[in-house]
């Protein structure tokens, strides 16, 4: 099994905090818009859509911010036109990040992170600088409770072809095309899924560790903390001493 991404983790266990900022808002209402204008406004036949959907209930977004979310996305309601947008870059130590976003202006959101980069020992890189490094990968982050050969006959069995338990987070992976057929197994043998999206995962990680480990943490929630950033991705890897150190500062 491969290495247990410990910035997905610590992305999992903040969201609980970050629901209670406004921007958490801001990115799934940008997220049903989309789904809604690239796939239609039903969400039974439009599974981006639906789990866009599933993910605000979760946060608990009122029914009518979902509802005008999905009309603006469908034509119905004006608002602002959102496009999808991928950004490579380096960071401390070497590391690469990948950043999925929804813009308006792409021009604005470019300047933007580039000086988000800048101020963290970073770069915005071209097109190509990280995407190389990364695997598009169908992950499901359940509870570390389920037994491993439930998930052996049931995500395995759909066609998943790697699972890591953190402890407390059952991670598990698998091609894009088999993305729906794994999530519809797992609802069928009632496991309940915490978390599931498309992602960009490192095809190998880098230890960093000091000053490096530090800035390249404050690069990524610096990222992830911008409006018009959805997911951001990278291939760092920090021990739990390292990370126990940083957490005690």
């Amino acid at each position: 099994m491969s290495g247990h991404s410990k910035w997905a983790t610590i992305k999992h266990k903040k969201g609980a905090a970050d629901a209670k900022r406004g921007r958490v808002f801001t990115k799934l209402i940008r997220e049903i818009t989309v789904a809604a204008r690239m796939g239609g406004g039903d969400p039974g036949s439009n599974p981006r859509l639906r789990k866009a959907i599933s993910d605000a209930k979760t946060q608990q977004m009122p029914a009518d911010t979902i509802n005008r979310a999905v009309k603006r996305g469908t034509g119905e309601l004006e608002g602002a036109s959102y496009e999808e947008v991928l950004y490579e870059g380096t960071g401390p130590g070497g590391t690469l990040l990948l950043i999925e976003g929804l813009t308006d202006n792409r021009n604005r959101t470019v300047a933007e992170l580039r000086k988000i980069f800048e101020k963290h020992n970073g770069t915005l890189g071209s097109s190509g600088t990280a995407a190389w490094a990364f695997d598009r990968k169908g992950v499901f982050r359940l509870d570390g409770s389920v037994a491993e050969d439930t998930l052996m006959d049931v995500a395995v069995g759909a066609g998943a072809d790697d699972y890591e338990n953190s402890g407390d987070v059952w991670q598990v992976v698998g091609p894009v095309e088999v993305f729906d057929a794994v999530g519809k197994a797992l609802e069928a043998a009632s496991i309940t899924v915490q978390e599931s999206a498309l992602e960009y995962l490192p095809k190998n990680r880098k230890p960093v560790v000091g000053r490096d480990a530090e800035v390249v943490l404050n690069l990524t929630d610096a990222l992830d903390d911008h409006d018009d950033v959805q997911h951001v991705y990278a291939d760092f890897d920090i021990s739990d001493e390292e990370m126990a150190r940083i957490s005690s500062e």
